[in-house]
């Protein structure tokens, strides 16, 4: 057994040993909630008061989410269809379903961890009192994916990494 087929084995007993957890119904509902905060919606809210309530550093943070979500989104979505890792896929006789339906085939990398994690970076560049609370929320978004059936732990772990090193990058541009 090569390397790549260890850590696939690995990553595979660590979903089902998750995905237990997940099945539980108040840690489903929770995980419901965290995986919505990732659908872009909060985004644009957050991203839209910081502009009413600090205009300076707002219009600032705006520029560089949509330079950040410009790459993110483009890079993610060519990442995942070279890549082409099918979901992991569930049925009552394996003990399990996915709670919600993806909304494509391919899980590697997580596009909704990558940009929660971004999005954590980018606010933490111009509110670094928070930065704990923005990577714990980008964190249960990416955990909740897991939790929810639709993503392996190293499909989180690529999407962090993702999300994280655009923001990086973006904050080091003048934009």
């Amino acid at each position: 057994m090569n390397t790549l087929q260890k850590l696939t084995l690995l990553d595979t007993r660590l979903f089902f040993q998750v995905n237990l957890i997940g099945q539980l119904p108040s840690v489903k509902k929770l995980s419901l909630g965290l995986s919505r905060c990732g659908d872009g919606h909060l985004y644009l809210i957050v991203a839209m008061l910081l502009w009413q309530f600090d205009l300076l550093r707002g219009q600032q943070f705006i520029q560089h989410a949509i330079f950040a979500f410009a790459i993110e989104l483009p890079l993610y979505l060519l990442l995942k269809n070279a890549i082409q890792r099918e979901r992991p896929k569930g049925s009552v006789q394996h003990g399990w379903t996915p709670a919600i339906r993806p909304s494509d085939r391919f899980s590697f990398p997580s596009g909704h961890t990558a940009a929660a994690f971004m999005f954590a970076w980018l606010l933490a560049a111009y509110y670094p009192d928070y930065t704990f609370y923005y990577l714990s929320l980008a964190t249960g978004i990416g955990l909740s994916r897991v939790l929810l059936g639709v993503h392996y732990p190293t499909d989180i772990l690529a999407g962090a990494a993702l999300g994280s090193v655009i923001a990086l990058l973006v904050l080091q541009s003048v934009v």
